[in-house]
């Protein structure tokens, strides 16, 4: 394993690369290519914070709860609330915002706050070729140019290895609530959760849980945040308008969303796990479809139905063939997240992208990456040949 502790450092190895490199950080989603492991936790440490300017730089290698302990003690937080993969994938290791960034890990509030790129304002990371690219800064600005920041979010680390994040951070909200509705079927809940989206008492969550993956009746969730005033009274109308069996609020309301973010009622539970993708109004429609075709399944459904996590059995593809079918019939893109060995040999973990679309990942990999060193089968060719997939960026836009 080589662990790199400086961008010169990590520069000269992956200059003198002649074989493939497993970029990974704290390495939670076990989603590394092939190859030597590049290990880039040594890059860590909070390198600027700036709290009256909601601006933090860290180092790519930098733990995740070091950012957010920081955070804390200024009373702001990360807004992409970005998830924690160990409790579904059962993995050890500790998130780096680097992994995060590289993945574009975004969580429920993404439907208020927007997903991690978004919240990037620059980046700077070594390509194939040994080269320090810098680009982005520390403010938000338009600029003329290469928007390098937002393809390096989701890239997986394929086009480049990240060396330092920078970061538009928010200020923690005074209050919030969650409104609990039990027993709605998905295409109820779905509803609900879609017109709830489209008042204007900005909802910072809106996810769907089945009775599989309760343990007993579906459960719709709906979240508020704010001034406690404002909380009060937006909750208030939306159980008027929406129902609701409860109201929670405080940390048992951010309880429930740690287990919508971690898909924790899949934790511990056997099956493989997809991510899938879609229209929030096909989100019913999609899960319809798979169980008329013989696909048992288990669903979070977040983002108002825009993002379905399934639980299906680990046996043959695992659901692959039907699931990436109905992904092109009503749009979306899956990809398996938790898969035994042979399910991962057998299966691609992204989907295979149209051929317009691979031909520009291609180009950008041969750009960014001429050695075809980094990640190599994970999303694209490499030293190891021709990869299972597409580029990161249909999964980078998810």
């Amino acid at each position: 394993m080589a662990r790199p502790e400086s961008e010169a450092e990590l520069a000269d190895l992956i200059r003198a690369a002649n074989a493939p490199l497993s970029v990974q950080g704290g390495n939670t989603r076990g989603m590394a290519g092939a190859g030597q492991a590049l290990d880039t936790t040594g890059l860590h440490g909070i390198r600027l914070y700036e709290p009256g300017a909601l601006t933090l730089v860290a180092g790519a290698g930098t733990p995740l709860s070091e950012i957010d302990t920081i955070l804390g003690e200024k009373g702001q937080r990360l807004a992409f609330e970005p998830m924690d993969h160990r409790p579904l994938l059962g993995t050890t290791g500790v998130p780096t915002i680097g992994g995060v960034a590289a993945a574009n890990v975004s969580g429920p509030r993404r439907v208020q706050a927007g997903a991690a790129r978004d919240h990037m304002l620059g980046v700077r990371f070594v390509t194939g070729a040994g080269d320090l690219v810098k680009n982005g800064g520390r403010v938000m600005k338009n600029v003329t140019g290469y928007d390098l920041v937002k393809l390096m979010a989701g890239s997986h680390g394929t086009l480049g290895v990240l060396s330092e994040v920078s970061l538009k951070v928010q200020a923690v909200p005074q209050a919030e609530a969650t409104l609990v509705l039990r027993g709605q079927d998905m295409a109820e809940a779905v509803a609900d959760l879609t017109r709830a989206m489209g008042t204007p008492f900005d909802v910072s969550g809106a996810a769907w849980l089945s009775p599989d993956a309760t343990g007993g009746t579906g459960e719709r969730l709906i979240r508020i945040e704010g001034m406690a005033g404002s909380v009060s009274y937006r909750a208030g109308r939306l159980r008027d308008l929406l129902g609701a069996d409860t109201v929670v609020e405080g940390e048992e309301s951010a309880t429930l969303w740690r287990r919508v973010r971690d898909v924790t009622p899949f934790a511990g539970k056997a099956g493989a796990v997809w991510r899938v993708s879609t229209r929030p109004t096909a989100a019913a429609g999609f899960c319809d479809a798979l169980r008329a075709q013989g696909l048992t399944h288990a669903v979070v459904a977040d983002w108002s139905g825009g993002l379905l996590w399934l639980l299906t059995e680990e046996t043959g593809d695992a659901g692959a063939d039907l699931i990436r079918g109905q992904c092109a019939a009503l749009g979306g893109h899956a990809t398996l997240i938790r898969g035994n060995t042979a399910l991962r040999a057998a299966v691609p973990v992204f989907q295979p992208q149209p051929a317009p679309l691979e031909r520009i990942a291609a180009g950008l990999r041969v750009r960014f990456d001429p050695k075809g060193i980094f990640n190599p089968g994970l999303m694209g060719p490499g030293l190891m040949g021709p990869g299972p997939t597409g580029s990161g960026l249909k999964e980078g836009a998810a």
